[in-house]
């Protein structure tokens, strides 16, 4: 005979399918109610969008940049970046 399954593991296996995962995070007791919110809010679906919306603008990754963007926008003003025709120094080898 066949093991039924226990709830828990039937709502677990459902939410899964539901495109969830499970998360456990450590913070102060002063936060946990703020976190549970949180999730909250991201599980709603008439609320998700707003708040992955303004968690990514707080807490997302900022946009990778290329060297040549950032050199190009660097304040350049008042730089003298032309060297000098000057050889140098001698050298004896």
């Amino acid at each position: 005979m066949a093991k039924a399954k226990s709830s828990l593991a039937t709502h677990r296996a459902r939410m899964e399918r539901q495109g969830f995962v499970r998360v456990e995070v450590n913070v102060r007791k002063d936060d946990a109610s703020l976190v549970r919110r949180v999730a909250a809010a991201l599980s709603d679906p008439s609320r998700q969008a707003e708040a992955r919306r303004l968690l990514q603008q707080r807490f997302g990754e900022p946009p990778k940049v290329s060297l040549k963007a950032l050199l190009a926008s660097a304040p350049l003003d008042g730089i003298d970046l032309d060297r000098s025709p000057a050889p140098g120094r001698d050298v004896d080898l």
